[in-house]
C-alpha cells in the first residue's frame, strides 16, 4: 500500500478546517499544513488533528506555497487539499479502495470535484476532473522494445473521488490583487493563466478591477505574440470594463470590432444587456438571440447558455407589455 502525505496552505481557517481534516483521517499518513499568516485558531485545529504547522512568509504566490510544503513531504504521493473541501464516506471508501491498490507507475491521480454550493467561480462547471494526488518523487522509466525511449508523459489516472467543495466566499479580490502584483513584477503569463484571470475578472471582478485591468489588456489585444483567445478574450474585458465605467463609445468601438471579427457569446451578452439598459428591447433581444444561437464563448459558458437565454425570454416579455 502506497503512502500519501496531505500538503495544505491555510489563513485563518479556523471554522473550515476541522472538518476538512477530520474527513481524510484515516486517508493520509502524515499531514503538513502551511500557514500564511493566520490571526485566529487555524495552527491549534491543525495540531489538534496530528498535523505539522510550518510557518510561510506570504509572498502573494501560491504555487511557492505549494512546493514549500511540498518539501517537507516523505510519503510516496502528495494530496492537495484546501481547506472548504471534504470527502464524504462514499468517497472515504473509494479513497482507501485506490490508496490499496494505486499501481506506483501512476504519477497523477485526478479526481472530480464538486462545487455544491452553486457558487460561480472562474470555472465554467460544476464538476470537473482536477489533479489531486501525485507521486512525490518521479522515476524516469525507458519504454519501446526497440528505438527505446524514456517516458517523459506523467501517466495519468482518473479516479472515481469525489472532492466535496463548500465555498464560503469568493477568492476573486484576492486573486485579481495577487495577479495583479505578479504583472507589475514581470509576469509573463501562458494561455491557460491569461485565460483565468480574464475568466476571473468578467466573472466576478468589480467595475474597478475591471478599470484596474485596461493597460494590461490593450498590451495583450495589440501582442502579435498572444493567441487569438486571448485577443478576443482581451477585447471582451476592455468591453465591459468601458460599459461599466460609461465610457459607451468606447465600449461600442471594442464590441463592434469583435462582432466584425466573428464575434464572441460575451460580446453579444454585453450588447444586450447594454441596449436593455437603454430601453431598446428589440436590439436587445435580438444580440441575446444570436449569442443563444451557439456563438462562440471564451470566458462564461453561460453567454451562450442560460445567460443569453434568459435575455431572450425577458427582453421578448418586455417587448410584449411595452
Amino acid at each position: 500500500m502506497v503512502t500519501i502525505s496531505l500538503c495544505m496552505i491555510v489563513k485563518n481557517e479556523e471554522e473550515r478546517l476541522g472538518r476538512c481534516l477530520s474527513s481524510l483521517q484515516g486517508l493520509c499518513d502524515e499531514l503538513l499544513i502551511a500557514d500564511t499568516g493566520s490571526t485566529d485558531r487555524t495552527k491549534e485545529v491543525a495540531e489538534s488533528f496530528g498535523a505539522k504547522v510550518f510557518d510561510f512568509l506570504w509572498c502573494d504566490d501560491f504555487a511557492a506555497a505549494r512546493n514549500f510544503i511540498a518539501e517537507k513531504a516523505t510519503c510516496d504521493y502528495i494530496y492537495t487539499a484546501d481547506a472548504d473541501e471534504e470527502i464524504d464516506e462514499v468517497n472515504r471508501k473509494r479513497f482507501l479502495d485506490l490508496k490499496r491498490v494505486l499501481d506506483a507507475q501512476v504519477d497523477i491521480v485526478q479526481m472530480t470535484y464538486v462545487n455544491v454550493t452553486g457558487e460561480r467561480t472562474v470555472y465554467n462547471t460544476d464538476r470537473e476532473l482536477r489533479p489531486k494526488l501525485y507521486k512525490r518523487l518521479r522515476t524516469f522509466t525507458w519504454i519501446s522494445p526497440i528505438h527505446e525511449t524514456l517516458r517523459t508523459e506523467p501517466l495519468v489516472f482518473d479516479s472515481d473521488i469525489e472532492i466535496i467543495h463548500r465555498p464560503t466566499e469568493g477568492h476573486a479580490a484576492r486573486d485579481l490583487s495577487t495577479f495583479r502584483k505578479a504583472i507589475g513584477n514581470g509576469l509573463k503569463p501562458d494561455e491557460r493563466l491569461f485565460l483565468m484571470y480574464a475568466r476571473e475578472l468578467y466573472m466576478a471582478g468589480t467595475v474597478q478591477d475591471l478599470v484596474l485591468s485596461k493597460p494590461y489588456m490593450e498590451t495583450i489585444e495589440n501582442n502579435p505574440e498572444a493567441t487569438e483567445d486571448m485577443k478576443k478574450a482581451a477585447v471582451i474585458i476592455l468591453a465591459k470594463a468601458e460599459r461599466a465605467a460609461g465610457d459607451i463609445p468606447e465600449f461600442l468601438s471594442n464590441a463592434l470590432y469583435d462582432v466584425a471579427c466573428g464575434g464572441t457569446a460575451e460580446i453579444c451578452c454585453e450588447l444586450g444587456d447594454y441596449y436593455e439598459s437603454i430601453g431598446q428591447f428589440e436590439n436587445a433581444r435580438a444580440w441575446f438571440d444570436i449569442a443563444s444561437q451557439g456563438a462562440y464563448n471564451i470566458l462564461d459558458a453561460t453567454c451562450s447558455g442560460e445567460r443569453a437565454i434568459d435575455g431572450v425570454r425577458r427582453t421578448s416579455l418586455k417587448l410584449e407589455n411595452s
